[in-house]
């Protein structure tokens, strides 16, 4: 496995695959990309965007060290580790990889696990919504791709925490879900299947079939 020690390593690496983030297009479940954009990007047809300086992007990174800092006041049954770029690959599929937010080790029990660390900002009811039914498809395939290039987790935490407007004020929401491997394992067999099939194009370099994001 390749020791990543600064931003512009860990750039190249993730060209080499497919990663958490990414996950969600292959089956159409990503708002932001259709699965055939992704292969567009992957086999070189076109160049990853630069949305380093997107507002959104920005307050996301940098919240995530508080973030994680609040987690462990919040949940001190958990032992976190985190280091810079932290990314990991499936030991049978290495194109299937993932940048960790922190590894957890819940104290009583030894089992380890995944932290998820996301901020969204809430414009429109329906976004909100999504969060209150549970996690949107596109994170929760991000935490299923991060199991599956982790085969020693047992479980992910997300933390999420939402920010809106109401009244002229700024408001956050801090949200928190416990998604245990045992629970998920069919949805997670499911999506390596998937990620296999469409990085068979990516090789072949030949186009998949277009699946459209759901809206």
């Amino acid at each position: 496995m390749a020791i990543i020690i600064n931003e512009k390593e860990w750039l190249q690496e993730r060209l080499n695959g497919i990663g958490g983030s990414e996950a969600a297009a292959i089956i159409g479940k990503n708002p932001y990309m259709n699965n055939q954009e992704l292969w567009e990007l992957k086999v070189g047809l076109k160049e990853h965007e630069d949305i380093g300086n997107k507002p959104c992007v920005k307050y996301g990174k940098e919240a995530e060290a508080p973030l994680r800092e609040l987690f462990k006041l919040d949940f001190p049954k958990y032992v976190v580790h985190y280091k810079d770029f932290d990314l990991i690959r499936n030991p049978k599929h290495p194109f299937i990889l993932s940048t960790l937010d922190g590894r957890l080790i819940e104290q009583l029990t030894g089992r380890k696990g995944i932290l998820e660390v996301k901020t969204t900002e809430i414009l429109r009811s329906m976004q909100k919504e999504k969060w209150n039914n549970g996690i949107p498809d596109n994170y929760y395939i991000q935490v299923l791709w991060q199991l599956l290039t982790a085969p020693w987790a047992e479980f992910t935490v997300l933390k999420a925490q939402l920010k809106y407007q109401y009244s002229g004020e700024v408001r956050t929401e801090a949200k928190h879900y416990f998604i245990e491997r045992s629970e998920v394992q069919e949805d997670i067999d499911y999506l390596e299947e998937a990620g296999i099939k469409f990085w068979e194009h990516v090789e072949n370099r030949t186009r998949p079939p277009l699946i459209l994001p759901e809206l």
